[in-house]
């Protein structure tokens, strides 16, 4: 592998001149090679040292590297209220343009932070941002060796044991299912004890990988279509998952995830005209189930095991164009690849602490009329995406009260928060010790304190002081 670090360009002096024409090379317009792929990404994390970090979550069935490409202020950090994105390519190893889009956004995002872009500076500095070129670098492999002009259709769309890694996690969607009939969890759902023998190497990283981050946002690229898809995949009714029958199978979040959807195909040179490969679909968005019924897939898990909101991204009727084509599609979906982005700041954000300010991580974010939650991060911090307007919100966590908040959501005017306590199961719009405030940001940062359920705890602390604390941790944000 090429050196690591900043200061790897440097380790050969005598060839300095070489190494730096070599560095400031931007990614070419054409199909990378593993090989080829990995000299792409360290060449972009050698352009710019100090937003960039390169990292492995494991390797494929035939050894390669599962690479990703982290962007941030602070490589390698979580930073508390900043959420975190993912980009992941290639899971079909046959379906490559979304593997050089990463490339491509990978090296624009670089130049265009080197270049001081007020856009691009603020999107690294409030997001951590992880892209993954290619999750099937096996199959890639196999399908480039046919090269686009190939007659085999589904060659190397399977890693190298032949399983399809986007038929490959945990079903959670039946567990989700039936626990809706019997008023079960609606989020996180727990894993079946035997998982990790089902899946394939490349799916447990993912999986891992998922579980070890608190994603908020995220897409999954694909070809063989023009359209975003959002979820659910699988059909609830059991009729409509064989023979290609479709049945519309809404998530508790259906209207956010249209939202989404959108906000690509209509940032998309022509995704949103929807008539594209001989499909046609209104806005260029689709429900996946009324598409067609995907079990185990990746989209679905991404919402039922973590905090992460997922579509799919199909960005070509060809599966592997020819690189004459690849600049093409770049200017088609530059804008849309960096709006989606931008989405994960739209809705609210917040720390749950206990009253000494100490974060409460796994708290469960309940907004009253969607039945989905999101938890709260390692740091107590935690994430909401949410369409604009008023919500109720109430965090809880075990061995605490639970804290209810209102909150409106603007598009990306001032948006007029209030804020409630709940010791006692009072709610309010806030008084003259904690008032509405106002923030200038699309996301609104909310602090909730959780007072302990202890008799003998709460005797030491009142309404008030508990209420200071709240007012205090979020003068902070």
């Amino acid at each position: 592998l090429p050196p690591r670090g900043p200061m790897a360009g440097w380790l050969r002096p005598l060839a300095g001149t070489l190494l730096l024409l070599e560095v400031a090379a931007a990614v070419s317009f054409l199909h990378h090679r593993y090989e080829e792929m990995v000299r792409a990404l360290f060449r972009v994390q050698s352009e710019c040292p100090y937003v960039t970090r390169i990292y492995s979550i494991g390797r494929s069935v035939e050894g390669r590297h599962l690479y990703v490409l982290e962007f941030s202020d602070y490589p390698g950090i979580h930073e508390p209220l900043e959420p975190e994105f993912k980009y992941v390519g290639n899971m079909h190893g046959n379906e490559v343009l979304g593997r050089e889009l990463l490339l491509q956004l990978s090296e624009f995002l670089c130049e265009e932070y080197r270049r001081g872009s007020e856009r691009v500076t603020r999107l690294l500095h409030d997001t951590r941002i992880h892209i993954m070129p290619s999750m099937n670098p096996d199959g890639y492999e196999v399908a480039a060796n046919q090269g686009p002009d190939g007659i085999g259709y589904l060659t190397g769309r399977n890693n190298a044991n032949g399983v399809d890694l986007n038929r490959n996690f945990p079903d959670l969607n039946t567990f989700m299912y039936y626990s809706g009939e019997i008023s079960g969890p609606n989020h996180h759902i727990p894993l079946p004890d035997n998982w990790k023998s089902q899946v394939e190497p490349e799916t447990l990283a993912v999986i891992q990988w998922i579980g070890s981050y608190n994603f908020v946002l995220s897409a999954n690229l694909h070809g063989g279509a023009v359209v975003a898809n959002y979820p659910y995949d699988k059909s609830q009714d059991q009729r409509f998952r064989s023979h290609r029958r479709t049945a519309n199978t809404p998530t508790p979040d259906d209207k956010l995830f249209q939202k989404l959807a959108k906000t690509y195909s209509y940032a998309h040179g022509w995704m949103h005209r929807g008539w594209n490969c001989g499909d046609y679909f209104v806005d260029g968005i689709t429900n996946g189930a009324s598409w067609y019924s995907l079990s185990k897939g990746m989209q679905d898990f991404n919402y039922l095991y973590t905090n992460c909101f997922e579509i799919t991204l199909e960005l070509s009727c060809n599966k592997f164009p020819p690189k004459e084509d690849l600049e093409r599609q770049w200017m088609a979906n530059r804008e849309a690849l960096v709006a989606f982005i931008e989405e994960i700041h739209q809705g609210i954000k917040g720390m749950v602490t206990d009253e000494n300010n100490n974060g409460i991580a796994g708290a469960v974010i309940s907004v009253q009329g969607i039945s989905h939650d999101v938890t709260s991060g390692e740091m107590g911090d935690y994430f909401r995406l949410l369409l604009p307007g008023t919500y109720t919100i109430t965090a809880s966590a075990e061995g605490y009260q639970p804290q209810t908040v209102t909150a409106t959501v603007g598009p990306a005017a001032p948006s007029l928060v209030s804020q409630t306590q709940d010791s006692s199961s009072s709610q309010g719009e806030g008084n003259a010790m904690c008032p509405r405030f106002l923030t200038r940001q699309p996301q609104l940062h909310r602090a909730v304190v959780l007072a302990p359920m202890s008799s003998a705890q709460l005797g030491l602390l009142s309404n008030r002081a508990l209420l200071r604390a709240a007012c205090a941790t979020r003068n902070k944000l």
